[in-house]
């Protein structure tokens, strides 16, 4: 037996346990190991039954990742499947922790499933363009019909255990001795099989099964796994299983080496590389249990949830009597909203209330472990906060501000003691949006960035790590996106062409309909702050400006770069913004081009990479996919197109500098050239 898979025999009972920490990835050794100790149970007289079981704290949550970029070795895992359905001994699956994916694929192989209180298992394949390949989508509708098998398969859910045994998925649920259960229930069995592949998948009444397919479809945004995972769910009902389960199979393969495939794999690994700490590894975050916010409006109430929901002891402070009203009101509006739609029960409700308080007094922030600063976006308005909170708060408390372009290095400088501040970007509505920077200033401790990313997995957020640069990572990022976007308008296009090429890539909204959403008047306020420093050398679009002038500041006042209906809400193309664009044009003598939506989108993208590879060269991020990450999580660059940085290595370093010479050309005086390599180190 090889030493990820270990076997003994108990009482007639072979118990065979994987052992690949930390989450005993279903690697190739893993295989080999369970496919070798399934070929010695049959071969066996003493064990008459087996159990697989993981140790650790889980079973398998999920195969290795790894290996997908590279041709799979053998034995694949539908053979070690086989092997387990086709041994004449049963064989039950004790699950704690996880069995995820090719873990859980596995437990469905088994005669039988014992889940303990607290494991969660799923089939989230599609979260990385993929599909369930080793008979997900066949042994799961058998079991719970088509259905829900394309609500799970799709939506890629975790299934707890106690929902799990109401679906049939496991036959007990044990708060201990796991092991001695299964055991039992393995005994139980001996002389029998129960095989989920000789079920017969439930009669599916078509109009359910087009609603299901609908509404997954949807969440799923249409792309090609979801329609596949459908279709070889409705295999199960269609076809004999060795066909249906060879389908899946090679549709798997050609997923699984898919561009779009690779770019989520992409998104998976930068991801898991951020909650690593800022130092050493054996800084350890302060303890967080009471957090004041500073600030009753929009971003703070924002920021109170968040943290309230994630279990803090909460304090919302305003000066102003009105606003710290209408937010207390908000926080309390958003639990009831969740309570009365089904989404927390009323005990929940009304512990987190019993921890919310607000006050006007500061005073009331010396509890406080962490201060968060969520005032007006002004100089001068932050200093004076940080006075009230450096006079209030405990010496050991962390400080942080909730900025998104102000320097936080210039507030800390004030300050007796600099370490203890950092910041913590959070993006609006802060209780939903999943992004979070974690601004490291130049004293900032190693404590504070630590504790910074313990806080930001505790409120289920996707933290990344920015020097004190300005607009940090995303808005740089953004600036230069929506920069590009505005040569082009000068150019030829027109807001609603540039908007579709970039929501028919896969952005959740494009810049102009972004920029009326926000409201132009607040780019507009920080392009009039800079216009003293500005080169004029240096190409300015001045159409935002005009608009601006116009008083078309976007969705508010019904008109920006686009119309909207007054009743409705509907935007609509506007001809006067074509005429302040095409009268722009003239002024700088630009004679208007046509533009395809693949010209738009190389130049978007080209403008991103550009600027990730300043932010790499200024220490600004850590790791170049840091910003791939930003970008996705916080700004709706599509999950599946993997994130400029992907772009960037997937074109290669050539290609890359060829088309970066072009839009040089075309972006014209104040385009500054990065040293792209640093994106491929």
């Amino acid at each position: 037996m090889n030493y990820k898979v270990t076997s003994q025999i108990e009482s007639g009972v072979m118990v065979i346990t994987v052992n690949n920490p930390p989450i005993n990835a279903g690697s190739i050794e893993v295989r080999k190991g369970l496919r070798e100790a399934i070929a010695e149970l049959g071969r066996n007289q003493q064990a008459q039954c087996a159990v697989i079981i993981g140790s650790g704290n889980t079973f398998i949550a999920g195969s290795d990742i790894k290996e997908f970029a590279l041709p799979l070795a053998e034995p694949h895992l539908p053979e070690v499947i086989a092997a387990i359905e086709n041994c004449p001994k049963p064989v039950v699956c004790a699950i704690h922790g996880a069995a995820l994916g090719g873990g859980f694929e596995l437990a469905l192989a088994c005669d039988a499933r014992i889940a303990q209180d607290g494991a969660v298992v799923g089939l989230p394949e599609v979260t990385l363009g993929i599909i369930p390949g080793a008979g997900g989508t066949q042994r799961l509708p058998r079991l719970i019909g088509v259905e829900k098998s394309i609500d799970y398969i799709c939506s890629g859910a975790r299934i707890k255990a106690p929902e799990a045994l109401k679906l049939g998925l496991v036959s007990k649920v044990v708060r201990e001795h796991l092991l001695e259960e299964a055991i039992t229930l393995a005994k139980s069995l001996v002389g029998s099989k129960s095989r989920i592949r000789d079920l017969v998948t439930p009669k599916a009444n078509d109009a359910d099964v087009v609603v299901a397919s609908q509404k997954a479809l949807k969440a799923g945004k249409n792309r090609p796994n979801i329609q596949k995972a459908i279709e070889m769910i409705c295999n199960s009902v269609s076809m004999p299983i060795d066909q249906a389960l060879a389908l899946e199979r090679a549709t798997f393969q050609d997923l699984r080496v898919s561009t779009e495939a690779k770019a989520l794999r992409h998104q998976f690994f930068a991801e898991r590389k951020l909650f690593r700490t800022f130092d050493a590894d054996d800084v350890k975050p302060i303890e967080l249990k009471h957090i004041a916010v500073i600030g009753a409006g929009t971003m703070g109430t924002g920021i109170a949830i968040a943290c309230l929901t994630a279990g803090y002891e909460v304090l919302l402070l305003d000066q102003n009597e009105a606003a710290l009203t209408n937010g207390s009101n908000k926080v309390r509006s958003f639990y009831e909203s969740r309570l009365q739609n089904g989404k927390m029960s009323a005990d929940r409700v009304s512990q987190i209330l019993t921890q919310f308080t607000y006050s006007a007094d500061w005073k009331k922030i010396h509890n406080a472990d962490l201060v968060i600063e969520a005032v007006f976006e002004d100089i001068e308005v932050k200093h004076a906060v940080f006075r009230k909170i450096e006079e209030h708060a405990r010496q050991d408390a962390l400080l942080a501000s909730n900025t998104s372009y102000l320097d936080i290095d210039a507030i800390a400088s004030r300050l007796e003691n600099p370490s203890r501040v950092f910041g913590l970007h959070f993006f609006s509505p802060a209780q939903v949006m999943k992004l979070i920077e974690i601004v490291r200033c130049l004293r900032s401790s190693a404590v504070a960035i630590a504790t910074g990313l313990q806080l930001a997995k505790r409120l289920g957020k996707t933290p990344v790590i920015s020097a004190n640069a300005f607009g940090f990572i995303g808005n740089r990022i953004y600036a230069a996106y929506r920069r590009q976007c505005e040569f082009m308008l000068e150019e030829g296009a027109y807001p609603a062409q540039i908007d579709k090429a970039l929501e028919d890539y896969g952005f959740a909204m494009g810049p102009f309909a972004v920029g009326d959403m926000s409201g132009l008047d607040i780019a507009w306020g920080m392009r009039k702050s800079q216009a003293a420093t500005r080169n004029p050398a240096h190409r300015y679009v001045t159409i935002p400006d005009s608009l601006c002038i116009a008083g078309r500041l976007g969705r508010k006042t019904g008109a920006g770069y686009y119309r909207y209906d007054a009743n409705s809400g509907e935007r609509s193309e506007d001809p006067g913004v074509h005429h302040i664009i095409e009268e722009a044009s003239k002024a700088k003598g630009i004679v208007r081009r046509q533009f395809s939506a693949a010209e738009i989108i190389d130049r978007v993208l080209l403008a991103m990479i550009n600027e990730i590879a300043h932010l790499v060269c200024e220490h600004v991020v850590r790791d170049a996919t840091d910003c791939d990450v930003a970008l996705v999580n916080g700004y709706g660059f599509p999950k599946w197109q993997g994130g400029p940085v992907f772009v960037a290595r997937t074109l290669g370093l050539e290609k890359l500098n060829a088309q970066m010479d072009l839009l040089e050309k075309q972006s014209g005086p104040g385009f500054h050239r990065a040293e792209l390599h640093a994106l491929f180190e």
